[in-house]
């Protein structure tokens, strides 16, 4: 058996090393740096910008903790050389693995020939399947100004060399907040602006209001509700200074300005669809990306398509396990992965993080439900640590009303949702339980470790 995987981030290149573990050659075509948007211009790099505003946070918080007559500078070249550092070496932790006898690494666009065949510059490649893993790339709003010079996407604003006095960001989910958390950090003056009615779409509405609080409380403006509608570049602004952008928005009816040195386009991502050739050999796409079913199969049977491509749920850790389940259907290999249960986390400061059901989507689908919570001020170890902001509810299905049928047994697990510190790490165990269909019995019996942040998670469950 021979497979081709079109793209080497996380659902390209961890596949391609399952594959050859499991004693299938591959051949990995990528056109860019191996580890893809994640490790390049995502996930890897903003994380390393989120320590340092983590640590200059820290700092600026020192005397609560007794440290006094601190006197420290910042120096953003090297807190930009230090990402850089950190996406070389895990750059090149991949790229050595990726040097198994089974593993042929191709640098270049692939494009389609026919449905066995790809086309690399002037080589042919031919596999008995096909993986499509070759991501997305950063949208745009379709208003004048959108493509002005110095309108930055995620990826450009890694690479600025000083940081803003402000900044504009527009778009108010994971990455807009986590590049407004950063950046004000930082020092940033920061503004938000969201079309929707709250920002984190997605979320949990409860989560979402609270979070909005928090970064507010931080001095970041977020305005929701706000259709941008273009932005100019005036000539002066005030004392004959020259001016940067002018974004101008509507809200509520009333048209509204903000001024910013710098503007970042957080408006979503879309799937890189571009130069593959894909009508011609009659693969079917859709605006959001290559359709495909719950196994990841295109509707040619031999091709799939995992990750940000699908448009299903745009996270690197989705795309590894649609990677796993798009090879494990290719083997013949049973798995009991549930891709309907994927976690996610906005590292903002503080951090958000959820998992399964949220209490809206379950007032929509008819679920008869009732929601717990707790609070991170009541955490021992949160108080400790000076990080007393956040909450956590769990979503857990209840009894239906007389005569009423649900589709869930009562008192299972639906969701967590929660921001606070280390939020990213405590949903795992709610992800666990919840994958494991885990009732709200079972998941309180669970003994926590005291003082942990976790605890958090157990006061909930215990009403």
């Amino acid at each position: 058996m021979k497979i081709i995987i079109i793209g080497a981030g996380p659902g390209g290149y961890e596949t391609a090393l399952l594959a050859a573990k499991r004693g299938v050659e591959v051949v990995l075509i990528e056109a860019g740096h191996v580890g893809g948007t994640c490790l390049n211009e995502g996930c890897i790099p903003t994380k390393a910008f989120c320590k340092n505003a983590e640590v200059l946070d820290g700092l600026k918080d020192a005397e609560a903790f007794g440290v006094t007559g601190l006197s420290y500078g910042f120096d953003f070249k090297a807190v930009a050389a230090r990402k850089n550092t950190v996406v070389e070496q895990l750059r090149g932790g991949v790229e050595g693995l990726l040097g198994h006898k089974l593993i042929t690494l191709v640098r270049g666009k692939a494009q389609f020939k026919d449905l066995h065949t790809v086309v690399v510059g002037e080589e042919e490649f031919s596999a008995d399947y096909i993986i499509i893993a070759t991501g997305s790339v950063s949208a745009s709003l379709p208003i004048p100004g959108a493509d002005l010079p110095g309108i930055l996407t995620s990826r450009e604003i890694l690479d600025i060399e000083s940081v803003p006095q402000s900044l504009c960001v527009i778009g108010g989910g994971v990455i807009g907040l986590e590049f407004a958390s950063i950046f004000r950090s930082f020092g940033s003056e920061v503004t938000v602006l969201e079309y929707c009615k709250d920002i984190l779409p997605r979320f949990d509405t409860d989560l979402a209001k609270r979070l909005k609080q928090s970064l507010g409380k931080r001095g970041i403006e977020i305005v929701t509700q706000a259709q941008v509608t273009g932005i100019e570049i005036p000539d002066q602004v005030g004392d004959d200074e020259e001016s940067s952008f002018k974004i101008t928005y509507l809200r509520k009816g009333k048209e509204e300005t903000v001024m910013a040195d710098k503007v970042l386009m957080a408006v979503g991502r879309r799937a890189a669809l571009e130069s593959l050739n894909l009508a011609d050999v009659g693969i079917e796409c859709t605006r959001r990306g290559i359709q495909v079913n719950d196994v990841m199969q295109t509707n040619v049977p031999h091709i799939y398509a995992v990750g940000d491509i699908n448009g299903k749920m745009m996270l690197a850790h989705a795309a590894t396990f649609q990677g796993i389940v798009a090879l494990d259907h290719i083997m013949g290999i049973e798995n009991d992965i549930d891709l309907s249960v994927m976690p996610a986390a906005v590292f903002t400061s503080p951090e958000a993080a959820i998992v399964g059901l949220t209490e809206d989507e379950c007032k929509e689908a008819g679920i008869p439900v009732k929601c717990l919570k707790s609070f991170f001020r009541a955490n021992g170890k949160a108080v400790t640590m000076g990080e007393t902001d956040g909450f956590c509810k769990v979503v857990v299905a209840a009894e239906p009303k007389e005569g009423a049928v649900s589709s869930y047994e009562p008192g299972r697990v639906l969701g967590c949702h929660l921001y606070g510190p280390h939020a990213s790490d405590i949903v795992q165990e709610a992800c666990a339980m919840i994958t494991r269909k885990a009732t709200l019995e079972e998941f309180s019996s669970v003994i926590h470790t005291h003082p942990t942040l976790t605890e958090v998670l157990q006061s909930a469950l215990h009403g």
